[in-house]
């Protein structure tokens, strides 16, 4: 029985509608083959020599396509395995200006930031902690976030992740929308300086039905809902347009309802029943105007 679910899973069937239901709804982490390849490239940083003038990595692609869980898997599992942390997250704040930028770092490295704006003593305390700590790879998450202030400052920001490959033998990898790559890439300099691996939407075919496959062998329902047939399998990918976050999104959303009503299976009219509606097409959805 339930054949169609992964070992670990199977048991969930025996436990709680709540219980259930939270397993589906938790974050999971899915091994695809843009995930695996960039967790190797991090890998390749986090195993290289020491270097004067170190080389980055950037993550770019579209929002809600799952770049965020692999740079915090992998953080996670160097953290487990390691004696010393050398791998750190910063979550680049959004407002313009070092002041902001400066922060994420000190937040992330578990620092006192206070309200004071003096960047000159933020870069200090963030050199001595860099001295002390000795990150190996630093991950700005939502790095895009810094390139939206003055031109001044966005050169800054790009001039401090050249000098800590310089000064603290640290790679820096940067994640976010194209607009990552596009500042990157104004200059030949900088360039040189980082290598990209891209994380693109999902194209139709055989490996987004694997990825159905797997979600589908991940959620504890009794039945087999055929995720990977044609019918449903175009259906899930109109409605995500190809993102991989609206794809665990939607198919999370109908596995809940098929668990509480009883039908332990999704169904092509179970995703029609959900009514969700596009990233793309939610400007213009009919409950918006119902709002104004």
């Amino acid at each position: 029985m339930a054949d169609h679910l992964l070992d670990h899973v199977r048991p969930y069937l025996d436990r709680s509608i709540e219980e259930r239901i939270a397993y589906i709804q938790a974050p999971r982490w899915i091994g695809h083959q843009v995930a695996i390849q960039a967790h190797e490239r991090l890998a390749e940083l986090l195993s290289r020599p020491p270097a004067l003038r170190t080389r980055g990595l950037m993550l770019v692609g579209p929002y809600a396509n799952g770049k965020t869980m692999i740079a915090e898997r992998f953080a996670v599992g160097h953290l487990r395995a390691a004696e010393q942390q050398r791998v750190w997250v910063v979550q680049t704040r959004e407002g313009a200006g070092l002041a902001h930028f400066y922060g994420s770092i000190l937040q992330a490295l578990r620092a006192p930031t206070g309200n004071s704006r003096d960047v000159g003593r933020k870069a200090e305390q963030i050199d001595h902690l860099l001295d002390s700590l000795k990150p190996r790879i630093l991950i700005f998450d939502e790095f895009h976030n810094a390139l939206r202030g003055r031109a001044r400052d966005v050169e800054a920001v790009l001039a401090f992740l050249r000098r800590i490959g310089r000064q603290f033998d640290i790679s820096p990898v940067l994640i976010g929308e194209v607009a990552v790559f596009d500042f990157v890439n104004q200059t030949a300099e900088m360039a040189t300086r980082f290598d990209l691996h891209a994380v693109p939407r999902w194209q139709y075919g055989e490996e987004f039905l694997a990825l159905l496959d797997s979600l589908e062998a991940a959620l504890p329902l009794a039945r087999a809902s055929d995720l990977s047939d044609a019918s449903m399998a175009r259906t899930v990918f109109k409605l995500s347009e190809g993102l991989i976050g609206e794809v665990v999104a939607i198919i999370s959303a109908a596995a809940v309802t098929a668990a509480r009503s009883g039908a332990e299976r999704v169904t092509k009219s179970g995703l029609e029943a959900l009514r969700y509606v596009p990233v793309s097409k939610r400007r213009r959805a009919p409950v918006r105007d119902g709002l104004l």
